[in-house]
């Protein structure tokens, strides 16, 4: 696993942190890391996903992407989709507590948990700004934003690189719970162990999630990808 990510059992809760000081920028290691970390968590128990620090993650870090080579880039975009796929289709709960700015692929990562948990801090910025970061989004996390978000909404977010703070992300039903920074672990743990308890989550996570689930499946085995594609050229 990557010295970005860290792992640990408690409770009968895996959790998983992004560990990139300052803002948890995803390089090629640290989406690796996340992704052989969702798949290798217990799948009977929730996952819980958080940011170190203060920040969720600020998503691809776009000077280690700038330096890749074209089949590192290629390599990472194929990470990105698989990382994703792996939590989204994780059969028991997947609970992220924001923490902080939560932007381009940190966004998306939010949006692949079941139950989204965001700090009320009015500083806290979200949003989906691949357009101004330079980096279009790879298959799956397009998969994800155009199941997880209402067209409209969707279009703002992504084609004027919007951000918009704790208030609106309520607002606007992507997140499911605002809560005090002091307590938003404790309160994402305890949520984490509420929904894992219904007996007919992981059939019922199938009957909602599953058209995203198969299409993620279906794309981190492939490897198609036309974001990909243009660097394996």
């Amino acid at each position: 696993m990557s010295d970005q990510v860290r792992s640990s059992y408690t409770g009968g809760i895996t959790e998983i942190i992004i560990d990139r000081p300052p803002v948890n920028a995803l390089d090629f290691g640290t989406i690796e890391g996340l992704a052989s970390a969702f798949e290798g968590a217990d799948r009977k128990n929730p996952i819980l996903v958080t940011g170190g620090g203060s920040v969720f993650s600020a998503g691809v870090d776009t000077k280690a992407f700038a330096a890749y080579t074209p089949a590192e880039k290629a390599g990472m975009i194929r990470a990105i989709t698989r990382m994703t796929a792996s939590l989204v289709c994780h059969p028991a709960p997947v609970i992220a507590a924001v923490n902080g700015h939560a932007l381009g692929g940190g966004f998306v990562l939010m949006l692949c948990a079941d139950v989204r948990l965001i700090t009320d801090a009015a500083s806290a910025r979200f949003g989906l700004t691949e357009s101004q970061a330079g980096v279009p989004f790879p298959a799956g996390p397009l998969e994800i934003i155009r199941e997880e978000i209402e067209p409209s909404l969707l279009r703002r977010l992504t084609l004027t690189s919007q951000v918009i703070g704790s208030d609106a992300m309520m607002e606007c039903g992507i997140a499911d719970q605002s809560v005090p920074q002091s307590t938003l672990i404790e309160t994402a743990r305890a949520r984490a162990l509420t929904v894992a308890a219904q007996t007919a989550f992981t059939r019922v996570k199938q009957q909602v999630r599953g058209r995203l689930m198969a299409a993620l499946r279906t794309l981190a085995d492939s490897g198609i990808d036309p974001l990909a594609q243009s660097f394996d050229l």
